[in-house]
């Protein structure tokens, strides 16, 4: 009998942190990487390259059944791919970002793609890092490890802020905080699969903690519990 990949599920708001560390832990641990965030952005861009409305259900069903969507790691990024093409960058842009909370929140999209996010997780030769907002509740409700990261809203919003920045992107800070406050809102009131922590999830505020502490925190509690199974 086979075993299962070991699943490693890291939820949290946007900005605290997530993509950094799932990143750098499933490099340091050679598992493989599952952007959930990635995916619905995938959706969302799709949606608004074919003018489909966020609330028109048929439309974003009959998009499902026929969007491809994989990784690959190049160079030290995992890039993601819609249909075939490249489209890391295009994903993350702040309207892109506001559109894939909005499609996220439709019980058919969250569906449809549940079963696409557990086989590549399962596809996995050793293990899994999958970080979004359910994944512990909805997605791999028995996945190994969960961790739950935050941060307050302005270091939250200032991370968010210096990102865009690098990418070339002029936004404020304060329009940065407004879209982070709505998306919070969206994700945390939205009926289906709300952002929240697991009950067994680890929560870890990471506002003050340099990147190597927080990845050194999870891969310690990840490496105990591979030496249990």
């Amino acid at each position: 009998m086979s075993t299962r990949p070991f699943i490693v599920a890291i939820d949290g708001p946007a900005g605290a942190g997530k993509s950094t560390v799932s990143k750098v832990l499933a490099r340091r641990l050679g598992f493989a990487l599952v952007d959930t965030g990635a995916i619905y952005r995938c959706v969302a861009l799709k949606a608004r390259r074919e003018s489909i409305a966020f609330d028109d259900d048929t439309k974003l069903g009959e998009l499902l059944s026929r969007v491809r969507i994989t990784f690959e790691v190049v160079g030290e990024d995992n890039h993601v791919f819609l249909d075939g093409e490249d489209v890391s960058g295009d994903i993350r842009t702040p309207e892109n970002s506001m559109a894939a909370s909005q499609v996220s929140s439709r019980p058919v999209v969250r569906s449809g793609l549940l079963s696409l996010q557990r086989r590549l997780a399962l596809a996995a030769p050793k293990g899994a890092i999958l970080e979004g907002r359910d994944i512990g509740t909805v997605v791999f409700p028995d996945a190994d490890a969960k961790f739950f990261l935050q941060a307050d809203p302005t270091t939250r919003a200032r991370r968010r802020f210096e990102e865009l920045f690098q990418k070339g992107v002029e936004r404020s800070l304060e329009d940065v905080l407004a879209d982070q406050i709505k998306r919070d809102q969206d994700d945390e009131s939205r009926e289906v699969a709300p952002l929240k922590p697991a009950d067994d999830a680890m929560r870890i505020d990471s506002t003050s903690m340099p990147l190597s502490e927080v990845v050194r925190t999870l891969e310690l509690e990840i490496v105990a519990r591979l030496s249990k199974r």
